[in-house]
């Protein structure tokens, strides 16, 4: 049942993270300083939890430093992809992300999934096809080509990879110290990719500090909710039943940004969560 509520507690922290990231992004601020105020922000809660960290052996910093890079970057496109497309289509493209992260899982992990994981992950992505359909394009090589989806399709790729790396990290220490690295290390490359690109930070208003710090504690709880869960089943298993979050993208899209079809997408959404509900029974 904890880990069912952590399930709950993810998808809807993801789904607030976004709305988030997104508004900022339509207020001007460039993706690679949401990135890296995101993780500032989850740095300077992590320091009061730095007393607590488990040892820090060659396979945790590795597979930490490791995780941090391929996070920072499938993050940047993420927030990328936001500013550019609509949540309720870029939210589903993310059920690809299970089957990335399934193989990857298979050879750095370990991990070899049932017949059963197997196809609750077919049906994800069976949902995700529906949505598609609303698109003008359709599910066709045209969709996979706009710039938002490619950029969520970078990100997908990217984090399934983080994914794999966080986990291992978790089997070799704890969540906590998985959660304290992953802040720190993100702030670390992230940085660095404003210093690369030369990106300059402005003093923000009001409303920009308000979706800050909703993004830096959405953003928290959906990191440490997502350990917790990690810790208790395969990557990939979890990767799939966090693609729940597609339903809320969808209300949020339609409620807060005025984007269309919503039944058709909420039909894929259900088939995505009857996929969810492959994986949780069996």
């Amino acid at each position: 049942m904890l880990t069912i509520f952590a399930v709950i507690i993810r998808i809807i922290s993801n789904s607030l993270s976004n709305v988030f990231q997104k508004r900022l992004t339509h207020r001007g601020m460039n993706s690679y300083v949401v990135n890296f105020y995101t993780y500032a922000g989850l740095s300077l809660v992590s320091l009061f939890f730095i007393d607590k960290l488990a040892p820090l052996t060659d396979r945790v910093l590795l597979n930490a430093v490791a995780g941090g890079i391929f996070g920072v970057v499938g993050n940047y496109y993420l927030i990328k992809a936001l500013s550019r497309g609509d949540l309720s289509i870029l939210g589903p493209v993310n059920a690809y992300k299970s089957v990335v992260a399934m193989v990857f899982a298979i050879f750095l992990a370990g991990e070899i999934p049932s017949f059963a994981g197997v196809f609750g992950i077919v049906l994800l992505i069976f949902g995700s096809y529906v949505i598609f359909n609303t698109t003008k394009e359709g599910f066709s090589i045209k969709l996979l080509k706009r710039k938002d989806v490619k950029y969520r399709i970078y990100a997908l790729i990217f984090t399934a990879i983080e994914a794999v790396f966080i986990k291992n990290v978790i089997t070799s220490s704890d969540i906590l110290t998985s959660f304290v690295l992953w802040s720190f290390l993100g702030a670390i490359f992230a940085f660095l990719l404003l210093a690369i690109h030369r990106i300059k930070l402005r003093k923000p208003d009001g409303l920009t500090v308000f979706c800050l710090c909703s993004i830096i504690m959405s953003a928290g709880i959906m990191q440490y909710s997502t350990n917790f869960v990690f810790e208790r089943m395969n990557v990939s298993y979890a990767l799939a039943l966090f693609q729940l979050s597609a339903v809320l993208n969808v209300i949020f899209g339609w409620k807060f940004f005025r984007e269309k079809d919503l039944l058709k997408k909420l039909l894929g959404s259900s088939i995505m969560a009857a996929g969810a509900a492959v994986l949780i029974i069996f």
